[in-house]
């Protein structure tokens, strides 16, 4: 029994890497597409990819919920969107995770 229930989690986690793998790049690549230009370098004060202090504070103080809504109404250093017009929150969310990494 304990041996059916190793393999079983060895399993899971194998296919949930498979899955992921495709999911990440393709977060990238949105990243790379639409974000990078401010937040790979910092422009306007745009809070910088990597920087986990910084994103783990907006996080904490404003809520995913809250970044995701002013992701899509704009700021005034950033357009609505965020120049991913055709992104859902769920994309956005995985967006700012990215970033926070």
């Amino acid at each position: 029994m304990r041996k059916t229930a190793q393999k079983l989690i060895v399993a899971t986690l194998c296919a949930s890497v498979l899955v992921s793998a495709p999911a990440v790049a393709a977060v990238a690549d949105t990243y790379q597409k639409t974000c990078a230009t401010c937040h790979d370098s910092g422009a306007l004060n745009a809070p910088k990819k990597g920087d986990t202090a910084i994103w783990e504070r907006l996080k904490s103080q404003k809520g995913m919920d809250a970044l995701v809504q002013s992701t899509k109404k704009g700021m005034p250093q950033m357009p609505a969107m965020g120049l991913c017009g055709s992104c859902s929150d769920q994309d956005f969310k995985d967006l700012i995770n990215y970033m926070a990494n």
